[in-house]
């Protein structure tokens, strides 16, 4: 049973200095692997950076429906969600449920894509049986 799910696009664009923020402000949104993942390829860490805020931006909205009546701000929930990506596998969402105060928790499907402009990021919360 299908308990969220979220959409959401960016503008690439609105990424393209986010490479040469500090550190400490980028921890604040993503995970040190994220960030050694966004950097490693300096051609494609404009886009590997809107991708994961994307995601955070689509994972907020399927919490949300999953969860209508518990507010939680939105960089807490950067900080509980994380992306692994590896080069030749499929991304893949992890989430801190107890950080989120979340006990039975779901099983998280995500897809990521761009075009040379935008980033979108599509999440799916799934009861598991």
């Amino acid at each position: 049973m299908i308990l969220g799910i979220g959409i959401d696009s960016t503008e690439i664009s609105r990424f393209t200095k986010w490479a040469a923020r500090p550190r400490q402000e980028l921890l604040k949104i993503f995970s040190e692997h994220e960030i050694e993942y966004c950097l490693a390829n300096p051609k494609k860490s404009t886009e590997r950076f809107a991708a994961r805020f994307a995601a955070r931006e689509a994972f907020y909205k399927a919490f949300c429906q999953m969860v209508p009546g518990h507010k939680i701000p939105f960089l807490t929930l950067c900080k509980a969600i994380w992306i692994e990506s590896t080069e030749n596998q499929p991304p893949r969402l992890k989430a801190g449920w107890k950080e989120l105060s979340i006990e039975n928790y779901p099983k998280t499907w995500i897809s990521i894509t761009h075009t040379a402009s935008e980033a979108t990021a599509i999440i799916v919360l799934e009861k598991i049986d």
